[in-house]
């Protein structure tokens, strides 16, 4: 075998090599974002043209939520905090839209004692989804049903399900950790901390 044969074998093999190294770490980057976003990843995916923006999206994100100043609540704000959203269960009973809006102020004053901006919602949500974007559909629909308390357009039950979808994220909010949960939060909460009253009216 000639030395150009050998050379030319030795930088086919190089890129071979090159090729699935930078396969292998691709993927890798792949499953960091999917495992961090959670479903978030593959609702980004679907409003982007290609899985290049997608994925260029939420690396987007992970910068902008790095330059932010994100810090856990002291223990007497958790205690707070959790004893405003008890008031707000009973609340609940007599008062389920009220109870509702409240709850949505709640979880915004909670995300900006967090250091999260909160002047614009679709910012809210692009950069809770760094951390929370396992739980991030839940605070969507407890937002849009919110919106529909003051035109009387949701249902008790709407309003029962709304209490569910904010506590999930507030309760991640009251959370030390500025990395994402491994397991989806709902699982801790498949039945809503409500009294059988506010099931039954």
């Amino acid at each position: 075998m000639s030395i150009v044969t050998i050379l030319w074998v030795a930088v086919a093999v190089a890129v071979v090599l090159a090729l699935a190294i930078g396969y292998v770490l691709l993927r890798q980057r792949r499953q960091r974002l999917r495992w961090r976003f959670g479903p978030e990843y593959e609702r980004v995916m679907n409003e982007q043209d290609s899985r290049g923006e997608a994925e260029q999206e939420m690396r987007a994100r992970e910068k902008r939520f790095a330059t932010l100043d994100i810090t856990p609540l002291t223990p007497a704000s958790r205690q707070t905090y959790a004893q405003h959203w008890a008031t707000l269960q009973e609340r609940f009973v007599d008062a389920p839209g009220p109870a509702v809006t409240e709850a949505d102020q709640l979880v915004t004053a909670a995300m900006a004692d967090r250091g999260y901006p909160t002047e614009d919602f679709e910012q809210q949500l692009a950069d809770l989804s760094v951390v929370h974007g396992r739980t991030l559909h839940h605070y969507r629909q407890a937002h849009e049903i919110s919106r529909r308390v003051a035109p009387a357009e949701a249902s008790t039950e709407d309003l029962r399900q709304a209490m569910m979808h904010y506590r999930v994220l507030f309760e991640e909010l009251l959370d030390d950790s500025d990395e994402p949960h491994p397991h989806p939060a709902e699982a801790r909460h498949e039945q809503p901390a409500l009294t059988d009253d506010s099931q039954q009216r």
